[in-house]
């Protein structure tokens, strides 16, 4: 019966943890994708085959960078198109982190009871961590839809600077037309593979660093509820790092299959392989900087907020 504590939990922290955090991870999609913005191509992720026939010898050659790096993304962004440009398509990524968060740790929670978690019985840290890759899998089926349309706002709307270029009206509009064209497994679970190599290694770590920095901080004779808001804060924002750090390159290959619709047909494989190729590994990990440094105060949020709410929830 603790499920529901850890779910009205979860979804808190996970709209707090959002609020913070996604202008960053709009400069993180734009910095992943900007080669995708300058191609033809990619005016829409609707775009017709005798567009891509049009634009095919185009795309053969390397687009120009846009971007020199997280700072000038940011400061370009804020300059042409103003500071609440950075919250575009906030409220699908805001729905998506607080079901996100929900599912996470209520799973999370249930597989730890499965392994035999009760009070005066811990689990080791290894068993935590498995925990953890398990809720991973499982959330990744949430999330995905809710990553798709989130990408397809940030990106396709940031590219719409002419009126050559189309654009979504809203979140819903972006919904309505991805599963009017292309259906709801192929519209909105593109790019599950990459989102499941994110999430199955990254929650591996996101929760064993966290608990491993709270074991390290109980006092002898204590418990997890004995330690303060520090404590957590300092687990979220290593957890977070730790997180972003595990294969981040699966969250650029999920990026450009769901902006791009060169990729948007091609596996998880061949699209890592073509990335590689084009830009070697600087393009596979472009925006990690930004992202590890904005992981760290929101996912200390988000943990904190966890916490927090199950001490005021009663647990």
């Amino acid at each position: 019966m603790d499920g529901w504590r850890d779910f009205v939990a979860g979804t808190v922290g996970g709209f707090s943890g959002k609020l913070l955090d996604y202008p960053f991870d709009t400069v993180k999609v734009l910095l992943q994708t900007q080669n995708s913005i300058k191609s033809p191509i990619t005016s829409s992720p609707l775009a017709s085959e005798k567009d891509a026939m049009m634009n095919k010898s185009k795309i053969k050659q390397r687009p120009p960078v846009v971007y020199r790096g997280a700072i000038h993304c940011l400061t370009h962004t804020i300059r042409t198109r103003g500071f609440f440009s950075l919250y575009s398509g906030l409220p699908s990524p805001l729905l998506g982190s607080m079901a996100e968060n929900a599912v996470l740790f209520l799973s999370y929670g249930q597989v730890k009871r499965l392994l035999g978690e009760r009070p005066g019985h811990e689990l080791s840290l290894f068993q935590l961590c498995m925990a953890g890759g398990v809720a991973g899998g499982i959330v990744s089926f949430v999330l995905n839809p809710f990553e798709v349309i989130k990408v397809q706002m940030q990106v396709l709307n940031s590219a719409a600077l002419d009126g050559s270029r189309a654009r979504y009206n809203s979140v819903l509009d972006c919904v309505i037309q991805t599963v009017r064209n292309e259906g709801i497994v192929k519209g909105l679970y593109r790019g599950q593979t990459s989102l499941l190599l994110r999430e199955i290694p990254g929650n591996i770590c996101w929760y064993g660093v966290y608990e491993g920095v709270c074991m390290s901080h109980i006092p002898e004779g204590g418990s997890k509820r004995d330690l303060g808001m520090s404590v957590h804060l300092l687990g979220g924002a290593a957890a977070g790092v730790a997180y972003w750090t595990a294969f981040y390159p699966a969250d650029t290959v999920g990026s450009q299959i769901r902006s791009n619709p060169t990729y948007s047909s091609r596996g998880f494989v061949n699209v890592f392989l073509e990335i590689y190729r084009r830009e070697g590994v600087v393009g596979l990990y472009r925006g990690w900087g930004i992202t590890a440094a904005r992981a760290a105060p929101s996912h200390a949020l988000i943990f904190a907020m966890y916490e927090y709410t199950l001490g005021f929830l009663g647990d």
